[in-house]
């Protein structure tokens, strides 16, 4: 069975001080059956050495929000697999719609990322979505096709695509408050699947495939309790410790781990 996974994405958010009581806290926080599902927190990449550390006791990974796809070079401002897996990193968002609008980021960008993530030992999560207008233009299984063929275009080995992750994140309810209805990101992350399924096989059932956009504690149940969605990506309520802490909960009683 597919593990389920919560992972919090910080963003551009706390300081050294702010990531250290977010973890001080959270070892008093009640996470559920942490044994039966992963979860990870993506704070930004100067947090990432000193929080190593303060995590190796609690049941949480570490992962980060960016990576390049070369393992060193002239990239200045750039940070490569190589160097977040010397930190401890486990996993690592690819093609995040941030990244995407806001920085240029291509779908050939995340299929190279997606790929040297692998290749060092890093597990990505593939961010797939669309925007507010593409949505109105009853585009979005076309933009999402586009954007996950490219982004497992160079996976090659049944390791790489049975571990694959695979975030659905709606770019119109993105840190909006407007989360899509369960039924309808259910119905995409099955078209998500179905899409795998005829480039992989069976494989594709072995993919974790995540809800991500205005996710809380009180709708995290509504996506997770349909068939087929694995677990969450969460951003602003993955900031506050008590937040994550019912999330995970949340997350745990679904009971599929």
């Amino acid at each position: 069975m597919r593990r389920p996974l919560l992972i919090g994405n910080w963003k551009m958010n706390m300081t050294l001080g702010e990531g250290e009581e977010f973890v001080r806290r959270l070892a008093g926080e009640d996470l559920g059956h942490g044994e039966g599902i992963d979860l990870v927190i993506c704070p930004p990449f100067t947090l990432l050495p000193p929080l190593a550390a303060r995590l190796a006791p609690t049941p949480l990974m570490l992962g980060a929000q960016n990576m390049h796809w070369e393992k060193e070079g002239a990239y200045t401002g750039e940070i490569s697999g190589l160097m977040l897996r010397e930190w401890g990193v486990r996993y690592v968002l690819v093609g995040h719609s941030e990244r995407r609008s806001y920085f240029g980021e291509t779908d050939e960008y995340v299929g190279r990322k997606a790929t040297a993530a692998f290749a060092l030992g890093l597990l990505p999560v593939v961010c797939v979505g669309e925007s507010g207008e593409e949505r109105r233009a009853a585009k979005t299984e076309e933009v999402i096709r586009r954007q996950l063929l490219a982004a497992i275009e160079l996976l090659a080995t049944e390791e790489e695509r049975r571990r694959l992750i695979v975030a659905y994140e709606p770019v119109w309810a993105i840190g909006t408050g407007m989360a899509a209805r369960a039924s309808d990101a259910a119905a995409v992350i099955a078209s998500i699947r179905a899409l795998l399924h005829q480039r992989w096989g069976d494989l594709a059932k072995e993919v974790r495939i995540l809800y991500g956009g205005s996710v809380t504690p009180e709708n995290i149940a509504d996506f997770t309790g349909k068939p087929g969605i694995d677990g969450a990506l969460a951003g602003n309520s993955s900031l506050k410790p008590a937040s994550f802490a019912a999330m995970a909960r949340a997350l745990s009683r679904e009971g599929r781990g």
